[in-house]
């Protein structure tokens, strides 16, 4: 459970560390090429949730968030008992990033982004020019910690799929699996 706890206080830390330092040295709209024309900070305030949705909705932002904290937190503790560790881990991600904008929300009534990516190419003869919405660390880390969660999810659903047949081929006298369904290594 501590490594857990360290990967949510680390993406929290570094969200916090990275939206101090462009709330900080960024006006706002100010624009820092990194990589041309393809990735930039862009120092922006979101008021609304992913995509910039739902803007000016505070007091139902900090209650969701709340009651998904809570929600998070409680299922991390269970995950991590049943070692389910990449589960747990992707937990951990949410939890420190949906601090890292709880955060935000709760003292300033709006998040902090700047990551911004702009696609900008041709494929088959399509031009292609997109600005994909700017977004933070703690994004990162909430997307990531989803993607590991279902991830994870569907790998052990396939192992108990495949746990369960061959416990049913054992039961009728065929072959019986040898894959370790019980063992949550990936």
């Amino acid at each position: 459970m501590v490594v857990n706890l360290l990967i949510a206080l680390a993406v929290f830390a570094l969200d916090r560390v990275t939206k101090w330092i462009v709330a900080t040295r960024l006006d706002l709209y100010e624009t820092v090429p990194v990589i041309g024309d393809f990735f930039a900070i862009t120092s922006i305030r979101n008021r609304g949730a992913a995509f910039g949705i739902l803007q000016g909705q505070q007091l139902f932002f900090l209650v969701v968030t709340v009651v998904f904290l809570v929600g998070i937190s409680w299922y991390l503790v269970r995950m991590a008992k049943e070692r389910k560790t990449w589960t747990a881990a992707g937990l951990a991600m949410l939890l420190g990033g949906a601090v890292g904008n709880f955060v935000d929300r709760a003292r300033h009534g709006e998040v902090v982004d700047f990551f911004q990516l702009h696609f900008k190419f041709s494929v088959f003869g399509l031009d292609v020019d997109y600005i994909y919405p700017i977004f933070n660390v703690a994004d990162i880390g909430i997307v990531t910690g989803a993607a590991i969660v279902l991830i994870h999810t569907l790998v052990l659903w396939r192992r108990e799929s495949r746990a369960e047949r061959g416990a049913s081929r054992e039961a009728s006298g065929g072959p019986r699996e040898t894959e370790d369904a019980a063992n949550d290594t990936v």
